[in-house]
């Protein structure tokens, strides 16, 4: 499992984005981690699945009503990543209106997961490898701070932790 001082996993990620509008998509476009993650400060937090109950009502939206509050305590950017296909993950961005505040990025194939440690098997229950929940700060790609949930649970992994974590 990833540790503190461990640099995010050198993989692609899937983004897709609408123009607002037309109509018009963009993407799924490819998202290096390495390279969106040099020399910022980034806030991610993992999920078993897009529309799931607990990732719809709770998560995303601590993360929504936070986002503020993390750029004030000078995080660039918020990552949210699922084991989702890109075009899942912008049909959720819409559904939570993300637009502004979340990048919602897919982990398809479940890479990103796996290269972190934190992949979660879930075939039993009919949704095949996931990633378990998890937050991290990650300054230059480096993780500096992670809260990984025990399985079924969501205490640690919530915006208001990350957010006393980096001190704001």
């Amino acid at each position: 499992m990833i540790k503190i001082g461990d640099a995010l996993p050198a993989v692609t990620l899937q983004e897709y984005s609408e123009v607002e509008g037309n109509g018009c998509s963009i993407g799924p476009n490819p998202v290096n981690v390495t390279q969106a993650a040099a020399g910022k400060t980034i806030a991610v937090f993992a999920l078993p699945g897009a529309f799931t109950p607990t990732c719809s009502a709770k998560h995303v939206p601590g993360f929504i009503q936070k986002a503020q509050d993390f750029k004030q305590a000078g995080v660039d950017e918020i990552w949210c990543v699922s084991v989702n296909d890109a075009f899942v993950m912008g049909a959720w961005a819409r559904d939570q209106k993300t637009d502004g505040k979340i990048r919602m990025l897919a982990d398809g194939s479940a890479e990103f997961a796996k290269a972190m440690g934190l992949s979660l098997d879930l075939s039993a229950r009919g949704m095949g490898v996931r990633s378990r929940r998890y937050s991290l700060l990650a300054k230059d790609g480096k993780v500096v701070s992670l809260n990984v949930e025990a399985p079924g649970e969501y205490k640690v992994s919530d915006a208001d932790t990350l957010l006393t974590q980096i001190g704001a």
